[in-house]
């Protein structure tokens, strides 16, 4: 049978966006709400962060920043360099990515594999000059044809967000959408949708999700950058304000452990079949708590944000799981 046009794109970047809305049947029945996972695993870069990726590229080709030929580069926990590398090899650029050294190896390995020059360096606070985010920056400085593309403050990020992430949930859902819930690093994806959802409806809560280890829940809840505690989760958590996240229109904060966050990847696993990262299954976690709170019936969504392959030696450990007290012994969700 021939494809329909709706069915048919030139180049990587069409296939971007509109993931679907997956329901979690079992989830969803046990705790009488209605939860939704938005699959960002199933973009071509395998996680949410293709659509800032794109967005950022975009903006930074139509502002000439970055010429034919030219470098991108970018410091990062792994996901988003991956998504910037696929892109640039697509549009012919060459690619420099920064990683602390935390990061799981599977991230490193794919960006070498995607041919992009990585560059490790140790993961020291970002109030130290030697922290990725600021190398990254001094990169991109000292390298001719090349345009950084900071996707912490660069705010294309957030637009990218504002104009496909929160439409498509809202072209899903419309008025029977409870509440949006999403973990923040960059604060791209929490605030580009926050902010179109509640132009759409003021009443859709909207919640950050937040490791510990992180400020976004005092300053959201306190108005503070108080920090408490730690966590090993990736790609999320942030002890700054972001010029993405500033001025976004969060309604309220909820805090998961590391413990909880591997529990209910086990459980997805197990029950929903859904393989994911550590920052997808504590958005889920948190999405899960957040409902509860909510009447019966209430519709909320979240953002499954990368798949689980590459964190294997990490997150799906069970030595690392085992080293970091995270084993999981719960057979239901009575971890919530």
């Amino acid at each position: 049978m021939a494809s329909s046009i709706s069915d048919v794109t030139t180049g990587i970047a069409g296939t971007i966006g509109n993931t679907p809305h997956i329901v979690l049947p079992k989830l969803s029945a046990a705790i009488g709400r209605t939860i939704v996972g938005k699959a960002e695993f199933l973009n071509p870069g395998g996680s949410v962060k293709d659509r800032a990726a794109l967005g950022i590229i975009t903006d930074a080709e139509r502002s000439g920043r970055l010429q034919p030929g030219g470098t991108i580069v970018e410091g990062t926990a792994g996901t988003t360099g991956i998504a910037l590398a696929l892109l640039a090899n697509a549009r012919g650029y060459a690619s420099i990515i920064v990683v602390p050294d935390d990061q799981s190896p599977e991230k490193i390995a794919m960006l070498t594999t995607y041919g992009a020059d990585v560059r490790v360096v140790p993961a020291v606070p970002f109030t130290n000059p030697e922290n990725y985010y600021h190398v990254a920056r001094r990169i991109a400085e000292e390298t001719p044809g090349a345009a950084w593309s900071d996707q912490f403050n660069n705010t294309a990020n957030r637009n990218a967000h504002y104009t496909t992430t929160g439409p498509e949930i809202w072209k899903a859902f419309g008025a029977s959408l409870t509440a949006f819930i999403a973990a923040a690093g960059t604060g791209g994806t929490l605030a580009g949708t926050s902010l179109y959802l509640k132009e759409r409806n003021a009443n859709v809560r909207t919640v950050v999700c937040d490791p510990y280890g992180s400020s976004l829940y005092s300053h959201v809840r306190c108005g503070t950058l108080d920090v408490e505690g730690e966590s090993n989760a990736e790609g999320i958590g942030i002890k700054r304000i972001t010029d993405n996240f500033a001025g976004a229109p969060v309604d309220d904060a909820i805090r998961i452990d590391d413990r909880t966050m591997v529990e209910m990847a086990d459980w997805l696993l197990r029950e929903e079949g859904l393989y994911l990262g550590g920052s997808a299954s504590l958005n889920v976690a948190g999405a899960a708590r957040f409902a509860r709170t909510l009447p019966p019936g209430s519709t909320v969504v979240t953002i499954l944000c990368d798949g689980g392959d590459r964190y294997r030696s990490k997150l799906w450990n069970p030595a690392w799981r085992a080293e970091n007290d995270c084993t999981p012994h719960a057979t239901d969700l009575s971890f919530l």
